[in-house]
């Protein structure tokens, strides 16, 4: 039965409280307005629910801490004040000390219940007022209880066997004379998730095709003519023909040829990017409420709002 700060338990506890918040409270002594102390912290058990009010007892006992357990408190929202039941100096000077350092465990316990469980620490003729509900670490609902320890002999416990609700005395946490009900209702609660729907991949490969260009190139030729002339057949005088062997006449014959090479240009720009679209999706649900439902035949009834 491990215990824990409730705000090691859970740091958010207040929510759990509407906001409020039972540390701080001042501790009075039941059916008094004497203060005798603060509330410092709560213990809880490993399921949340509250088990041990830690009580800075420095109105009674100046630098001592010690532990109340649930069942005998009694919290007055009204009042901010938290109702010691039964506590009488004699058992808080009896209380082993609270330290914040040690383990709180089944024989720290045992110590502690042994001074509750002492009968004649409580007043079994004064009726126990109840009071409005405080919820616990996780939800649970914190009653305080209205009945108080009335055993006459002490039984027997065993550390392996022990639980808290072999004690309703101490722990219980019912209310009986203001019953409190909470009415509930389901809510949409609308929130919205990211979530990968695919890929896009834009990438490049190379495509090969047949290119084809026309480049006009021109070629040199020789052409020889044999003309007749028109006075041939004509003598000439001695001596104008000059016959030469081996006279060449020379001609340079050229032509082109097509130089075909091949140049990267960048030929367009591929820019990639993404744009939000906004859209609203409906949605709907069907939600639970209660609804109040008072059977009271013939019998006056006052129903307030506050």
């Amino acid at each position: 039965m491990a215990l824990y700060k409730l705000t090691d338990f859970d740091p958010d506890y207040k929510n759990s409280f509407e906001g409020n918040d039972i540390k701080g409270m001042g501790v009075y002594a039941e059916g008094s307005d004497e203060k005798v102390g603060t509330v410092s912290d709560v213990l809880v058990d490993e399921n949340g629910r509250f088990r041990y009010l830690v009580v800075d007892m420095g109105f009674w006992i100046f630098g001592k801490k010690v532990l109340l357990p649930v069942g005998r408190s009694r919290v007055d929202r009204a009042a901010d004040r938290v109702y010691a039941i039964g506590m009488t100096r004699e058992q808080a000077d009896n209380l082993p000390e609270y330290d914040e350092l040690q383990t709180v465990d089944y024989d720290y316990e045992e110590r502690v219940r042994g001074v509750y469980r002492n009968p004649a620490a409580v007043d079994k003729s004064a009726p126990l007022e109840s009071s409005a509900p405080l919820e616990g670490a996780v939800g649970i609902p914190y009653q305080p209880t209205s009945t108080a320890y009335t055993s006459a002999a002490t039984p027997a416990y065993d550390r392996d066997s022990y639980t808290y609700e072999r004690e309703p005395s101490l722990f219980e946490m019912n209310e009986q004379n203001h019953q409190t009900l909470r009415l509930y209702e389901e809510r949409l609660i609308a929130n919205k998730q990211r979530r990968k729907v695919g890929e896009v991949t834009v990438g490049k490969h190379v495509e090969t095709e047949t290119a084809r260009v026309a480049v006009p190139v021109e070629k040199e030729r020789v052409v020889v003519e044999r003309v007749t002339p028109q006075d041939a057949g004509r003598a000439v005088a001695p001596g104008e023909a000059n016959f030469r062997e081996g006279e060449v006449a020379r001609v340079e014959i050229y032509e082109e040829t097509p130089d075909i090479r091949k140049e990267a240009v960048v030929r367009e720009e591929v820019r990639v990017r993404k744009e939000v679209e906004h859209d609203t999706v409906e949605a709907q649900e069907t939600v639970r409420r209660e609804e109040l439902d008072i059977n009271a035949p013939n019998l006056p009834i006052d129903e307030r709002e506050r």
